[in-house]
């Protein structure tokens, strides 16, 4: 299951050492919930080598601004803190994939 990122969380979340990768979502978005069990999928699969989590643009201003997220679902990839890919739309689990190795 993908963590749960807030303002509570994020600061800490994004000063591992391990790549971060957050899927922005909203409870009204039919395309994010179409996205939320593949991203738990993920969670799972990269447990241990990567933080994988789920960002409520709903109740998380401030961190969807400081990502530019517009739309969503957007999913964010971070390396040592800093943006190094984004996905906005629903994708594959595969595209996902090919994506978070390259964090590696």
């Amino acid at each position: 299951m993908a963590l749960a990122i807030n303002k509570d969380n994020f600061q800490e979340i994004i000063s591992q050492d391990k790549p971060v990768i957050i899927d922005f979502w909203a409870e009204w978005c039919g395309p994010c919930r179409m996205m939320s069990p593949i991203v738990d999928e993920l969670a799972a699969e990269y447990e241990g080598k990567a933080i994988i989590g789920k960002c409520d643009v709903e109740d998380n201003d401030d961190i969807t601004m400081e990502y530019g997220v517009r739309n969503i679902p957007t999913i964010i990839f971070l390396k040592d803190g800093k943006l190094v890919d984004k996905q906005v739309g629903a994708s594959s689990k595969e595209a996902l994939k090919e994506k978070i190795e390259k964090l590696f």
